[in-house]
């Protein structure tokens, strides 16, 4: 479908071709786009769901919304990773109060497709309303439905009917197209009520498919291409299109593929990921250029990384961080990291970038791709348990300069600068004249140097594997700005004087020169800065990090517009908040979150969250006279920078106890080895062909779980055979994901246990593991007669499809049966989980006898088994559930996070599935890690009230088995946060 001129267009260079994507009747004229050139002016107001009609362009620097330049600033956020709804709120706020303007977001079509036809947006699976919540949230959305979404989750997001049906996935297959046709069908008519363009939500821009990396130059690739494309125009999608390359490839460039005649509406994205340990590299502006450049190889589009690492993850064993979990990955890639690489970015004309992740999460249940173990953390700024972590200071500084400075929406590569030590980018803007520098340390040892500016020498010094960006020339409210060697972090005005912010590094001192022809009167408001006036300016400095926040009032001299410089080492700076109201902008400073301001009448109504004691400052609109912290208003008292400030300190937020698990009760299960056990309602394993890319091995029916319409989970079989006195051993060949295992019993017995080795630095990536298991079978064994082979497979996740070879087909679970000594003839039989839940959807249950039974449901009766208490030490083969319930009291307005610890003997090889009030929150194995606690999403959660724990505890035999040590462990606390139900 061709959008008319009415709907779209872009802008390319500093020619135009053509209007802007939505309507021409709301805010975003089609004038807007006649000049030959977008200046730099305000940046767009924050988005939300206002019914006006609003255009996204773009040229080769930045989007342009309703003719104003935006730099996207956004975060990866994925709503199936947090099984809360209200906790969306949460995390949504945090990024807006952080400097995020977007947030990034994934739609895996296995969360939301049990089966084929059925697809489920209810419940935990609302995907309206985290987009409504986005748009309240005053965050655009960059919305990426797949269909193929790789994200280490089960089979990349392919739902797990789907490795049961023919055709090959990620191609132009007819069959494959049908099902995906339904998918987005069901995704889009969600998007399109949420669409910026029509002003029904914050919906800014669309990928079709992720990576797609392998066979890009067949025609069939590029027909699948062109079918998605049209497809979503087909739904009504009018936003931007684009798709993420996964590398510098120079892949689904513009004009590549068939768009229908459409043009314009395609934006490149490339992905990257580089390692600390690298030098940051050049992607745009600085690079090589050409198709595998980086952002050069579409010069027409703004630079956009629609993926850029936050973090990385972590496999089953931990190899990547030696065992250290995502602590090490937050270290190695902290705060300095983040301004190394992202600043190099920002220089390379990348005005569309995301972090992922900024919120990793949980991949709990069945979710996680082979790759991955439970915690989805990732190392990211907000960690699991959704706290806010040192990493958010860069992300807070810049996303707050994007969004309030907007010379950075438009720069150009300026003159080679030089300074001993640093690399430095110098770029300006061709508008206001103003100059930016980032000058990068990629040594392990500080530098200072003098680097060259327009402003002349200035001194700084840089830490190591660090850099700083600095400006001259910059315009700060209805002053200018010589040179700071500091970061400028935000520039706004409150009532009638402008402030702006400066922020460095703890016992960092700051010095900024300001332009002014006439004397203005400085006033120094905390003892600790210095100032003083000459020839070249007014000179202020200020010692980051020593008192908190420094305050220096400037007024007269060259206008009449008060300036208020604040000077801000990294902590402080997170705690200050601008807020924009309809009656003007405001900036609070002290508390540890900020998620919602409102103006009534002179009161200033805040909501936000407290930890450590503090006080509340605000600078707003004028007429502002009282302060209401979420529902209690604060004497207050007007200080003389202007601000309404709060004259006694907010209370630290208080502790919160969590009681000690014990009340264990404990039942065997495995039903399924008695030779007496009653099969015949389950699936005969009898096919012949299967639709896996697995070979069926000669001589052996269909074993795979798959094509048996068990795709998530544990799955049991049960084969019947006549006579084994002649049978000495038995080969059961299976195949599974990462750390995959089978057990076997004849006739009730144990043969044992056999299971996937750890992966190790050359096996990270191996999606599919495949043996075969050979037990002795004992002369006890060996008699005429029925006997009964039972077998367990934890078959783990189905592989990813990174290359596009229908890798997620790969067999899951039994694939053959070979005895040693005889050839029976076997009957099997095979079953595995049961419908999907109705509230926690597909990927919550598997096929043990305890989930089919409801074990881990909260209202199962447990009053006949056995009472036992922790640690415990029993060797057994199979499965032993254990169940408890808790209650907690944390305080109504307290946000606690808890988590679940399990410890123990690393000798013992057990594993455990934990079930909290019947949501399957992840999988523990003691002798693999290196996870050991676990995070318990409040919702899910019940902070007021009476909880269920059930572990699954599968055993080895091999060694004594636990649980060990089983605690509640508090993860984080503030005074505030969100009601949750």
């Amino acid at each position: 479908m061709a959008l008319s001129r009415r709907t779209f267009s872009a802008l390319t260079g500093s020619a135009a071709l053509g209007l802007a994507l939505g309507g021409s009747g709301g805010t975003g004229a089609p004038s807007a786009y006649a000049a030959r050139s977008v200046p730099t002016g305000p940046t767009p107001a924050p988005p939300r769901a206002d019914g006006e009609h609003h255009t996204i362009g773009y040229d080769r620097y930045s989007l342009l919304v309703d003719g104003r330049r935006l730099v996207v600033w956004s975060g990866e956020l994925h709503p199936f990773r947090l099984p809360s709804p209200a906790l969306w709120r949460d995390v949504l706020q945090k990024m807006r109060a952080h400097g995020y303007n977007a947030v990034s977001v994934y739609v895996a079509w296995n969360y939301h497709s049990p089966a084929p036809g059925s697809y489920d947006f209810s419940g935990v699976r609302d995907l309206d309303r985290f987009l409504r919540t986005a748009a309240e949230t005053g965050l655009y959305v960059i919305l990426r439905p797949g269909p193929y979404i790789n994200a280490e989750v089960d089979g990349g997001g392919f739902p797990g009917w789907l490795t049961a049906t023919t055709g090959r996935a990620r191609s132009a297959d007819p069959t494959y197209l049908g099902h995906v046709d339904k998918w987005l069908t069901q995704v889009n008519r969600i998007a399109r009520k949420h669409l910026f363009t029509q002003g029904k939500g914050t919906v800014l821009l669309y990928q079709i498919e992720n990576e797609f990396d392998a066979h890009v130059d067949s025609a069939d690739s590029r027909a699948y291409m062109s079918h998605l494309y049209k497809k979503v125009r087909a739904d009504g999608i009018d936003v931007p299109l684009f798709h993420n390359d996964k590398g510098r490839n120079g892949y689904w460039t513009p004009g590549s593929f068939d768009t229908g005649g459409e043009r314009g509406g395609w934006l490149y994205g490339f992905d990257g990921y580089p390692s600390p340990s690298q030098t940051p590299p050049d992607w745009g502006t600085f690079g090589p250029g050409g198709a595998k450049g980086g952002a050069s190889a579409s010069p027409a589009t703004p630079g956009f990384v629609p993926e850029f690492g936050g973090g990385w993850f972590d496999p089953w064993g931990g190899s990547f961080y030696d065992g250290k979990g995502y602590a090490e990955a937050r270290r190695s890639r902290d705060a300095a990291y983040e301004r190394r690489f992202y600043l190099t970015n920002l220089a390379n004309g990348i005005t569309l970038h995301n972090v992922y992740m900024t919120f990793g999460g949980t991949s709990w249940g069945w979710l996680p791709a082979p790759v991955v173990y439970t915690s989805y953390d990732y190392g990211a700024a907000i960690d699991e348990a959704r706290n806010v972590t040192a990493k958010i200071a860069p992300m807070h500084q810049l996303g707050h300069l994007l969004q309030r400075v907007p010379d950075f929406a438009k720069l150009d590569r300026a003159a080679e600068v030089r300074a001993k030590g640093l690399k430095v980018y110098h770029l300006t803007n061709p508008d206001t004249g103003a100059h930016v520098y980032i000058a990068r340390n990629d040594a392990a040892e500080p530098v200072a140097a003098d680097l060259p500016t327009a402003e002349g020498r200035v001194r700084i010094t840089v830490p190591g594997k660090d850099a700083k960006l600095l400006t001259t020339g910059l315009s700060l409210g209805k002053r200018k700005l010589k040179y700071a060697t500091v970061q400028p972090t935000m520039c706004l005005t409150a009532g009638r004087q402008d402030v702006a912010v400066f922020t460095g590094r703890k016992g960092e001192m700051a010095e900024l020169v300001l332009e002014c022809d006439t004397d203005p009167d400085v006033m120094r408001l905390d003892p600790e800065a210095a100032w003083g006036v000459d020839d070249s300016g007014l000179h202020v400095n200020a010692p980051l990090g020593q008192s908190g926040l420094i305050r220096v009032l400037v007024e007269k001299g060259d206008t009449d517009t008060p300036l208020l410089l604040l000077f801000a080492d990294d902590a402080t700076s997170v705690r200050l908040f601008p807020y924009d109201t309809p009656s003007g902008s405001l900036l609070v400073y002290g508390p540890q979150l900020l998620r919602h301001v409102e103006l009534r009448g002179s009161e200033v109504h805040l909501t936000g969250d407290i930890t450590d004691p503090t006080s509340v400052e605000v600078w707003g609109p004028r007429g502002i006279s009282a302060l209401v912290w979420n529902g209690r208003e604060l004497a207050t008292r007007v200080t003389m920078s202007g601000s309404l400030m709060t004259t006694e300190m907010l209370p630290a937020v208080p502790d919160v106890r969590l009681p000690a698990l014990g009340t264990w009760r404990m039942c065997r299960e495995n039903p399924e080895v008695g030779p007496s056990y009653d099969d015949s309602k389950w699936k005969t394993a009898d096919k012949k062909t299967s639709y896996s890319t697995s070979a069926v091995p000669d001589g052996q029916p269909v074993l795979f779980a798959d094509d048996y319409g068990f795709h998530y989970g544990d799955v049991w079989y049960r084969g019947v055979f006549e006579d084994s006195g002649d049978i000495s051993e038995v080969a059961l060949g299976y195949s599974t994901g990462t750390q995959g295992l089978l057990m076997a019993w004849l006739d009730g017995e144990p043969l044992g246990t056999h299971r996937m080795p750890v992966p190790d630095a050359a096996t990270i990536r191996k999606g599919t593991w495949s043996d075969t298991a050979a037990f002795p079978v004992r002369d006890a064994l060996r008699s005429p007669g029925r006997h009964v082979l039972s077998v367990l497979v934890r078959r783990m996740q189905h592989d990813q499809d990174g290359k596009s070879d229908d890798t997620h087909k790969a067999a899951r679970g039994l694939t053959a049966a070979v005895f040693k000594g005889a050839s029976p003839k076997v009957r099997w039989r095979i079953q595995g989980e049961g419908r999907a839940d109705p509230v926690r959807g597909p990927l919550n249950n598997g096929g043990l006898h305890g989930e089919r039974s409801g074990w881990h449901l909260p209202g199962f009766e447990d009053g006949d088994w056995e009472s036992v208490d922790f640690p415990r030490a029993e060797r057994y083969q199979g499965v032993t559930w254990y169940r408890t319930t808790f209650r907690l009291a944390v305080p109504g307005d307290v946000d606690a996070s808890v988590g679940l610890t399990l410890q123990d003997d690393p000798y013992r090889a057990y594993r455990a599935q934990i079930f909290l009030n019947g949501w399957n929150m992840g999988q523990y194995i003691n002798n693999v890690g290196p996870q050991h606690t676990f995070a318990l999403p409040n919702g899910v959660l019940r902070t007021r009230g009476e909880n269920t724990l059930a572990l699954a505890v599968l055993s080895e035999f091999t060694t004594l088995s636990g649980p060990g040590e089983v605690r509640l462990t508090l993860l984080g606390k503030a005074a505030g946060g969100l009601v949750v139900s």
